[in-house]
């Protein structure tokens, strides 16, 4: 293919490959807006709302290994198509869950289903962007996460108001990913390494995961991942219940504030970030870590103070928490792009998948569901605090809220593993490099 040809296919490619990843966080999103209504439906608590986003986590986590090793040998389109197909059809089955245990099992089969995109998607970017434009073409697949999170928190409460129930955003949320997936299926593929200076060779990598758990980079980046998700999947399970409690904002005012906080910020952190990451990395090797690593501690500040100022004016803690979460946003332009810096092409999908797997696990798994039980015991403790014999949603509310002081210390825990990437990552990318050369001689 010519280059210029090759590279009008990469952008069109990389296009395909956003809306995907649009869909994938807009229909995730979606249970997060719903839980009260949902809770009160069910009578279920803040455990419970946890677990729900917990076991669609861990399915997503565990599923996304072997998903990640076709990635590295299979037909990626194929892969992503046939995942946006099952998590989109299951989207909408959704709706249809007549209790807690079904509701449960089906979200399980939407992880599965999206389980099959991310690898698959990182590989390709890898190979269709050079390494200097690649945190930029991450950034840009990326902005699906915040754009698919404002377009969820702000026409779902809509959805909810307009059809008078909790269950129809699950019906609307299916037709728009089966669709696409039609075009995810046409995709032209590139060969595999095709965007490296040093190409690399295409024979198969004997013990995968072994080499990968070998890059000491790669281990610092999945604890930075870990503590990250945890606070980010706690975030965006129980922001708006916490605002509908604690601040006493309605539905629909509560879910468009939280796509302010956790959307709106995403769409200037991942361009405005994918573009400083690029120049930074251009002047030092380390930069783009140290980078997230300043990001993180400033993103820990100010959620901090929004969450230890209490009862403040509901607008001044968005616009703090706000900054706290356009900070954040780096950490996935920086990160992302430094695991394809330290991991070779062949084997990117197994590295993202076991990237996904420490993140989603040990990480989004035991967010929602450690804060969930943790605002149980923090509503109990108020509860006995006023000498009352009976639970309400005042103390419900403050239980919820001091849960979340845990996001501004996972953020803290996330820069210190930032601070240690960045220790060995000059010496792992020039392993890497000398790999690739020594490989393609062979």
């Amino acid at each position: 293919m010519h280059e210029s040809q090759q590279a009008k296919n990469a952008w069109r490619v990389l296009f395909l490959l956003f809306l995907a990843n649009l869909f994938n966080f807009f229909d995730r999103t979606i249970p997060a807006i719903i839980i009260e209504p949902m809770r009160m439906e069910w009578s279920l608590s803040d455990l419970q709302v946890g677990l729900a986003g917990t076991v669609f986590t861990i399915v997503y986590a565990i599923a996304g290994i072997p998903l990640g090793r076709m990635a590295d040998t299979g037909s990626r389109r194929k892969i992503m198509g046939w995942g946006l197909l099952v998590w989109s059809g299951l989207t909408g089955a959704t709706g249809m869950a007549g209790n807690f245990i079904t509701f449960l099992f089906v979200r399980m089969g939407v992880g599965l289903g999206e389980a099959s995109y991310a690898p698959a998607a990182n590989s390709l970017i890898g190979d269709l962007f050079p390494t200097q434009r690649r945190a930029r073409a991450m950034g840009i697949f990326m902005l699906g996460l915040p754009l698919g999170l404002v377009l969820a928190f702000f026409t779902v409460g809509a959805m909810v108001e307009a059809f008078g129930n909790w269950r129809a955003p699950f019906f609307i949320a299916a037709v728009p990913g089966m669709l696409l997936a039609v075009f995810i299926f046409l995709i032209k593929e590139p060969s595999r390494g095709a965007a490296e200076v040093v190409k690399s060779a295409t024979t198969p990598v004997e013990k995968p995961l072994r080499k990968v758990l070998a890059i000491r980079t790669f281990w610092w980046l999945l604890l930075a991942g870990l503590a990250f998700n945890f606070a980010s999947y706690a975030c965006n399970t129980f922001m708006v219940p916490m605002l509908q409690r604690y601040f006493h904002l309605p539905l629909q005012q509560a879910a468009v504030a939280t796509g302010v906080i956790v959307g709106i910020t995403g769409l200037f952190g991942l361009t405005l970030g994918g573009w400083a990451a690029d120049k930074i990395h251009q002047r030092w090797a380390t930069g783009r870590l140290m980078f997230a690593a300043i990001s993180m501690f400033i993103s820990a500040l100010a959620t901090g103070y929004a969450l230890l100022a209490g009862q403040i004016e509901v607008g001044v803690f968005i616009a703090v928490f706000s900054v706290g979460w356009l900070f954040s946003y780096n950490y996935f332009t920086c990160v992302y792009t430094a695991i394809q810096d330290v991991v070779e092409p062949r084997l990117r999908g197994t590295a993202v998948a076991l990237f996904f797997a420490g993140l989603y696990l040990l990480g989004g798994g035991m967010g929602p569901v450690v804060v969930g039980m943790l605002s149980d015991h923090y509503a109990h403790a108020a509860m006995l605090a006023a000498g009352a014999s009976e639970m309400n949603e005042t103390f419900k509310a403050i239980g919820l809220h001091d849960a979340m002081l845990l996001i501004p210390v996972a953020f803290v825990l996330t820069t210190l593993a930032l601070l240690q990437a960045s220790r060995c990552f000059v010496k792992d990318a020039e392993t890497m490099r000398t790999g690739m050369e020594q490989a393609a001689l062979a």
